[in-house]
């Protein structure tokens, strides 16, 4: 079973962000895996260990420096990796299409991982256009799932903490969330061994992908302002209880 996870190379979210010509970001920061996609590997992993003759391939689209996120991926267990080399910037089309491309010319995917969104850009695009572009069933934010031979079980959260239970037929794309497990950070001997491992690169146009009649691409980006306005909550403990619930209903709609 070839299980094919999907992972992006981001800015940490703890860096200081800083918007260059309104249209991107200075780079000069901390770039990490995604951390979504650290639940993703864990559990193709864990799912590669049951199943005899069955491997972990991370791929990625990006500069030469993503081959950074691709050895974290291979110290999480990850067998080998595939980056798909580019300086430009590619919006969740033509993504996917870079990363069917890739997987095409690798192997024949059983399962087709990735998190549930990047921490970057949170678009929650690219799993559904992978899953269209192959035919594959798609399910995200999936907090559990079980694999045999033909089907994946799987058990998707929605908005609310409501959990809807679907039976996908394999091959599929599965979009991980932050509930399906605790991700396994690697030792340094895992990072050791994983500088010995396989990364095969691509060069973008190398994989002559067709053009989208359909792109997207940033108009201006700007930094989150948040404007708070605090107020205080008097009166006795029933009262100030009350006062907050009706706060979490009416303003925060969080309950």
């Amino acid at each position: 079973m070839q299980i094919y996870v999907c992972v992006k190379h981001v800015p940490d979210s703890a860096a200081n962000i800083t918007i260059l010509d309104k249209s991107r970001i200075d780079e000069n920061v901390t770039f990490l895996l995604n951390p979504y996609d650290e639940h993703a590997i864990t559990e193709a992993v864990r799912i590669r260990d049951t199943f005899q003759e069955s491997e972990v391939i991370a791929v990625c689209i990006g500069k030469d420096d993503a081959e950074k996120t691709i050895r974290s991926a291979l110290a999480m267990g990850a067998d080998r990796g595939l980056l798909v080399s580019s300086n430009d910037d590619h919006d969740s089309i033509e993504t996917a299409r870079v990363l069917k491309a890739a997987i095409e010319r690798t192997g024949e995917p059983a399962l087709i991982f990735t998190g549930k969104e990047s921490i970057d850009a949170e678009g929650m695009q690219t799993m559904f256009r992978l899953g269209a572009l192959f035919d594959f069933p798609v399910a995200t934010n999936v907090i559990k799932i079980d694999v045999d031979e033909t089907r994946a079980v799987i058990d998707s959260e929605l908005s609310g903490g409501n959990v809807n239970t679907y039976e996908l037929s394999l091959p599929c794309v599965v979009g991980a969330g932050r509930g399906l497990n605790t991700p396994k950070y690697p030792t340094f001997p895992d990072i050791v061994k994983s500088r010995k491992k396989t990364v095969k690169k691509f060069i973008f146009a190398d994989l002559n992908i067709e053009p989208s009649k359909a792109s997207m691409s940033i108009v201006e980006l700007e930094p989150l302002k948040q404007a708070r306005s605090p107020k205080e909550i008097t009166g006795d403990a029933s009262i100030v209880a009350q006062k907050i619930l009706t706060i979490l209903k009416e303003e925060a709609k969080v309950i």
